[in-house]
């Protein structure tokens, strides 16, 4: 809106045409995504206890957290509302990837807000049937694999398949791609909402994610930058920076609030929201392999609890004290502070080594 609003009274306003750059709209949706969240969050949180809207935490889980009974959840209201308004306000909204990345958002989160409503008005901590939970997941995702093999078939972006570390391999997906989408963002939202078990730990291990999806995003669009990487140019991916800033200015946001101990979780409504956008942002700019190293944390609290359960079923023993592994961690003896950096420095190399493939091909 702000954007469409500088570009007409741009010729007048010579001083407003820096709003036309990438760069400076991604910079103040960011901006506004936290200061939303900072000026929000308090009235909100607030809200959601006078709506008795509390986490009930299992009865299986750590004991250190049952003290956390009762806080606030729900929270990926606020994430949703932070990254949605500087997305409408700063992007360019006739670039079909921002409304893809806002369906995703949205309908990700909605899945969410259902079970995180369900968990609240049952006072325990199962909401949505798990098959229920996945018939929904599934058509977010069918939607959004469609939408995207269109936007594909158009010529916005390529349904080649990238490999990290390797230059000359890509092949084309075709069809395929659309089924391949849905797996990803099926696998994404699950693994994001395993995270979510410690105060910060998927808010701050996302916002590095979702830092290193917005500078592809922005060297993708960037014909000169993509041509030197021996990338894919996707030219729409420049307002998915501009989404994916946003969600980072969220993200730290939320974390103010979020951050140990926890003054509100952002439940299901913000970890499958974010898992799906995350998920969402890899197909569009072309690496969604990458995904694998950038949220290598992801893929390794979903793997811990694959062979948790295998081994039990299999063998019954369990390979950790619990699964997912931050919980492991936990029964070890390490704080929850330690637990939630330890693994968010673990993020961050990932991502680092993530953005260095570029070139080691």
């Amino acid at each position: 809106m702000l954007y469409w609003l500088f570009d007409q009274i741009g010729d007048a306003w010579t001083v407003l045409n820096v709003f036309r750059y990438i760069t400076v709209r991604s910079a103040a949706a960011a901006s506004t995504a936290f200061l939303l969240s900072l000026i929000l969050g308090p009235g909100f949180i607030r809200w959601l206890k006078s709506l008795s809207f509390q986490q009930h935490v299992r009865e299986e889980g750590p004991k250190s957290h049952h003290a956390k009974s009762g806080t606030p959840t729900m929270g990926g209201i606020l994430i949703l509302i932070s990254v949605v308004v500087p997305t409408l306000l700063w992007a360019d909204l006739a670039n079909s990837f921002v409304w893809i990345a806002l369906l995703a958002a949205v309908g990700f989160g909605g899945i969410g807000f259902i079970d995180d409503y369900a968990k609240i008005t049952k006072r325990q901590n199962l909401g949505l049937s798990a098959r229920a939970k996945m018939l929904g997941l599934l058509g977010i995702s069918a939607i959004l694999g469609l939408w995207m093999y269109w936007q594909a078939k158009q010529g916005s972006f390529t349904t080649q398949l990238y490999f990290p570390f390797f230059k000359n391999f890509h092949p084309e997906l075709g069809i395929w791609f659309v089924p391949f989408s849905i797996f990803v963002l099926l696998a994404t939202t699950n693994a994001v909402n395993l995270t979510d078990g410690l105060d910060g730990l998927a808010i701050g291990s996302s916002g590095i994610a979702f830092a290193t999806y917005t500078a592809i995003a922005y060297v993708s669009s960037h014909a000169n930058i993509a041509a030197y990487l021996d990338i894919p140019h996707i030219l729409p991916a420049a307002d998915l920076a501009v989404f994916g800033a946003a969600t980072c200015g969220a993200c730290i946001g939320f974390l103010w609030f979020n951050a140990h101990p926890a003054e509100v979780f952002m439940g299901d409504t913000g970890a499958l929201a974010l898992g799906g956008t995350l998920g969402c942002m890899a197909l569009m700019t072309g690496h969604p392999l990458l995904l694998a190293i950038v949220g290598g944390l992801f893929v390794l609290e979903t793997l811990s609890v694959i062979l948790q359960v295998t081994s039990y079923r299999w063998r019954k023993k369990r390979i950790f004290l619990m699964a997912p592994i931050h919980h492991h961690f936990e029964l070890k003896g390490w704080h929850e502070s330690k637990v939630i950096i330890r693994f968010w420095i673990i993020s961050l190399l990932l991502a680092l080594l993530a953005v260095s493939t570029f070139k080691l091909r």
